[in-house]
This record gives C-alpha cells, sequence and structure tokens, in this order.
C-alpha cells in the first residue's frame, strides 16, 4: 500500500515559493487567508508564506485537528501567534538566521547616510544647488543595539567594523550582553540607539516618550525590529522638538504605512517599507531553508529554529 503524503498548507503571498524538491513527498495545497480555517484541520504541516497576514491568529482558535507543525517564513512570529496556538503541541519555527547580515548592512547604510547627510544632498542635487557642508564621523561614535539575537549580535559586529563603540542589550544579561537595567543609562550616551528586538508583552511600546526623552540630542533612533515596539505618537513629538536628532524606521505598527500618515513628513525621519532584509534572492533562501527543515521534520530528525511560544522568539541567545 502506497503511505500517505503529509499533507503541507502553504498561507500564500505573491510569489509563491518554489517546493519543487518537495514533489512526491508532500500533497502540496495552498490557501488564501479567507480559506485558511477551513483547511487547517486536513493539514500536517503549515506554511506561513505571507509573512504579514494574521490570518493564522485568527483561524487557529476554531475546530478540529491542527498542524503539528507551523513555520513563518520571517524572523518575527507576532503575527501569527495566538494563547490557543501557545499552549498547542504544535511546534513552530521561524526564518532565523536568512535576514542577519542583510539587515544589519541595512543598519549601517543608514547610520552613515545619516551621518554624512545624504538625504540632503540629493535633495539639493535635485535642486541643483551647490551647498557645501560638513558631515558628522562615524568611527569614534557610540551605538546601543537593543535584541540580542542574531539579527542584533549581527547589527553589532558590522557597527563595531565602523569603529562604532557597540553595546547589546538582551532579556538577560551574559558575558557580551547587557540587561534590561543598563538600558536606559546606555541609551542615554548613544549616537545611534538600534531597536532589533522580538515583539512580546515586555517590549510592545517600550520606546516611549519617556525613553525618547532620555536619549541625547544628538542621538538617531533605528528600528529594524516590529513597529509595536515604538510609540509612534511619542517619536514624532520627539521629532517636532527635536528631543532627537532624527529616525529612521522600516517597520510600523501599521503596515503598509497609509498616505495620510504623519510619519511621512516628520522632521529627520527616514521611511522604508519594511525592506531592510530583502536582498536579491532572499525569497529562494527563505523557500531552501524550509525545504531543509521539512526533511529533518519527514524524517523524524530535530527542527533547528524552534520557538519558544511563550518568549515569542528561538532562545539559546
Amino acid at each position: 500500500m502506497t503511505p500517505t503524503l503529509p499533507t503541507l498548507l502553504v498561507l500564500d503571498a505573491d510569489p509563491p515559493p518554489r517546493l519543487g524538491r518537495l514533489t512526491g513527498r508532500a500533497r502540496i495545497e495552498h490557501t488564501d487567508a479567507a480559506g485558511l480555517a477551513g483547511r487547517l484541520p486536513t493539514a500536517d504541516v503549515l506554511l506561513v508564506w505571507d509573512f504579514a497576514s494574521h490570518a493564522v491568529r485568527d483561524a487557529w482558535p476554531g475546530p478540529g485537528p491542527r498542524p503539528r507543525w507551523v513555520h513563518a517564513a520571517s524572523a518575527g512570529v507576532d503575527h501569527l501567534m495566538c494563547p490557543e496556538l501557545a499552549v498547542s503541541d504544535t511546534v513552530v519555527t521561524n526564518a532565523r538566521g536568512v535576514f542577519d547580515q542583510p539587515i544589519a548592512e541595512y543598519v549601517a547604510a543608514l547610520v552613515l547616510a545619516v551621518a554624512k547627510d545624504l538625504p540632503r544632498t540629493l535633495e539639493l542635487q535635485r535642486e541643483r544647488t551647490w551647498r557645501h557642508r560638513e558631515t558628522r564621523r562615524v568611527a569614534g561614535t557610540r551605538a546601543c543595539v537593543i535584541g540580542s539575537g542574531p539579527i542584533g549580535r549581527a547589527i553589532a559586529r558590522t557597527l563595531k567594523a565602523l569603529d562604532v563603540t557597540t553595546a547589546l542589550v538582551g532579556r538577560v544579561p551574559r558575558t557580551g550582553v547587557h540587561g534590561p537595567g543598563d538600558l536606559d543609562r546606555l541609551i542615554s550616551r548613544a549616537d545611534w540607539v538600534v531597536s532589533a528586538a522580538p515583539l512580546t508583552e515586555q517590549t510592545h511600546g517600550m520606546f516611549d516618550t519617556r525613553r525618547f526623552g532620555v536619549m541625547q540630542p544628538s542621538a538617531v533612533f533605528v528600528n529594524v525590529g516590529r513597529g509595536g515596539l515604538v510609540d509612534e505618537d511619542a517619536l514624532a513629538e520627539a521629532l517636532r522638538r527635536r528631543w532627537i536628532a532624527g529616525a529612521a524606521l522600516d517597520v510600523f505598527a501599521s503596515e503598509p504605512l497609509g498616505g495620510e500618515s504623519p510619519l511621512w513628513g516628520l522632521p529627520g525621519l527616514i521611511v522604508s517599507p519594511h525592506m531592510s532584509g530583502d536582498t536579491v534572492g532572499w525569497r529562494d533562501e527563505l523557500g531552501s531553508q524550509f525545504v531543509e527543515l521539512y526533511e529533518r521534520w519527514a524524517a523524524g530528525r530535530p527542527l533547528r529554529n524552534v520557538v519558544d511560544k511563550k518568549r515569542g522568539y528561538v532562545p539559546g541567545h
């Protein structure tokens, strides 16, 4: 008798993942957000390819069996976690490792762009205006990176290569990593405050009016973590009152950022559309990572990148 193939359900986004290597090894089915709830009971594995969708969080509490394994094609899993999934026996994995260095490079590019006043240079070029200015030296400045996972560590390494003195802050203090109790002291001395933390109950809204008030007037705030880490109204006030020198946001509380949002016109703010980790070929890399994980799962071997569902991230860093 031919063995029954596991059913792999893909919550799609355009373009869909390339899963040709799984032909004959899985029954691959596709769904959109509207059809997810009805398809979950028949799936053994769920691939959340649409990293921006909240459909899993909405559909998971329904009746019937649930997949034994859920993989998020993203570093964060806050968009899919719900209490019912958190307490279930379902294993959740993420795309840890794919975005680390690309995001680190993006942060370094933002630091250099702000220090060297590149946005104003491009504006003056469009205006055909020759205006000599002085810019900031990056070497010898201080950075505080919040989030000690692979992305945060890659950011710290890259900034150190620019001769930036860098402090790393994590959930638990350990060798080379400061704890939350040191955060205010470190950001009060930092020229660059970089947010790369996961979004959890403890980190939601951590960058608020008080935290922006702690930063020095020459500081620049960069968020490549999650939009929910930042009180955007508080950031807007800090920029308007010049409590800080500038900011760069790649993630937002609501995405895509609407054209009516006041964030677009804030002085000293660089807006980018959640693209810091998306380099040429990133989707293929995500697909290959999932196929390798599927091969481990099908062979009964331990999965990598297993998320602690209560903490909301992969532990061990």
